[in-house]
């Protein structure tokens, strides 16, 4: 079973344990019944909003939609450089979660990676609670409603991550930042 029926198939048996109606999902995500159901049989990929939002409506951490395995440290843990947690959940952003297995998190610590000259990347997406974004290395744009933003590296933007946004990476290089999303 590849990866993205597998994940499919974790949704699909949350949703039933928590006796959740297709049509409230499809609300809850901003899709249609039918688009649902095809992210829930695993024909699409799911966008990091997509699953961050089931998450926190099942109440299971992000990386159990994920992997299947449950968050088990809650005193700290350690990753190291380049040993995060992968998830390519769309072509535009390459993402590595820095703490996928502590428990109860109140943050989602991220390393994303946007690479240039990606059309996709300027599709804005939506998720609950509040989003830092630190440069780390390149520059880009972050289009936050109706504003442009260019950020360098060392420059810090912080907002409602429920305002649609999205990042496109500038230069002709590789935008990489710390994401740090609340719950």
């Amino acid at each position: 079973m590849n990866e993205i029926k597998e994940i499919a198939q974790r949704i699909s048996v949350l949703r039933e344990i928590e006796e959740i109606g297709i049509e409230e999902m499809a609300q809850l995500t901003g899709k249609t019944v039918e688009e649902y159901r095809e992210y829930e049989s695993g024909e699409k990929d799911f966008s990091f909003s997509f699953l961050y939002t089931l998450a926190n409506r099942f109440g299971v951490d992000i990386t159990e939609l994920l992997t299947g395995d449950n968050a088990k440290l809650k005193t700290f843990t350690l990753v190291r450089k380049g040993e995060g947690l992968k998830m390519e959940r769309r072509k535009a952003y390459k993402y590595q979660h820095l703490a996928p297995i502590f428990k109860n998190r109140a943050m989602e610590p991220f390393l994303v990676t946007v690479e240039p000259k990606d059309t996709d990347a300027v599709k804005k997406n939506a998720h609950e609670g509040q989003e830092l974004n630190y440069v780390v290395e390149g520059s880009m744009t972050i289009f936050i409603h109706d504003a442009e933003i260019r950020l360098n590296e060392g420059d810090t933007v912080y907002f409602d991550a429920s305002t649609p946004h999205a990042m496109r990476a500038e230069d002709g290089k590789p935008c990489k930042f710390l994401a740090i999303i609340s719950k």
